[in-house]
């Protein structure tokens, strides 16, 4: 499967109205997407196919309610790595449910982790286990207070 995203004039506004569509509710059925686009439902089907194919969908999520949310905390952690474990220490990261991302960075530490806990002793726990994983050399940790400005949905 290609992962790179296909260059934007390959999206047209049936397109973009159909992800636009999608990031709002994700579980929207085939019909109702044909329905609010004024297409045939095959047209849905044959698109999203060509969006999921062509990298541009990668997956479906669940977004939790503002209150879910508000009560786990999060933290972003960032994380100095030995190189010669790096992919097997992405393995075992990517084995918790609690991680939302992990990204490499520049900088002075080689990748920066987005935690979501359900209460502050897991999540201290979870920078236990974490800082003593092989591979973690040094770890360092911000707990988000609050967010002030969120584009996600």
């Amino acid at each position: 499967m290609n992962t790179s995203l296909p260059p934007a004039r390959t999206l047209d506004t049936t397109d973009r109205a159909l992800l636009a569509l999608l990031q709002s509710n994700a579980r929207m059925s085939h019909a109702d997407l044909a329905r609010r686009l004024q297409v045939a439902r095959s047209t849905v089907v044959a698109r999203l196919a060509r969006l999921e194919r062509s990298g541009v969908i990668v997956g479906y999520t669940v977004v939790l309610a503002a209150e879910q949310d508000e009560r786990s905390v999060q933290a972003y952690v960032s994380l100095s790595v030995n190189p010669k474990e790096a992919r097997t220490l992405q393995l075992r990261l990517s084995s918790l449910p609690e991680l939302r991302q992990l990204s490499s960075v520049s900088g002075e530490f080689d990748y920066l982790a987005l935690l979501r806990a359900e209460s502050p002793a897991r999540l201290d726990m979870l920078l236990d286990e974490i800082g003593e994983m092989p591979g973690v050399l040094r770890t360092q940790t911000s707990v988000v207070l609050a967010r002030r400005i969120d584009r996600r949905v």
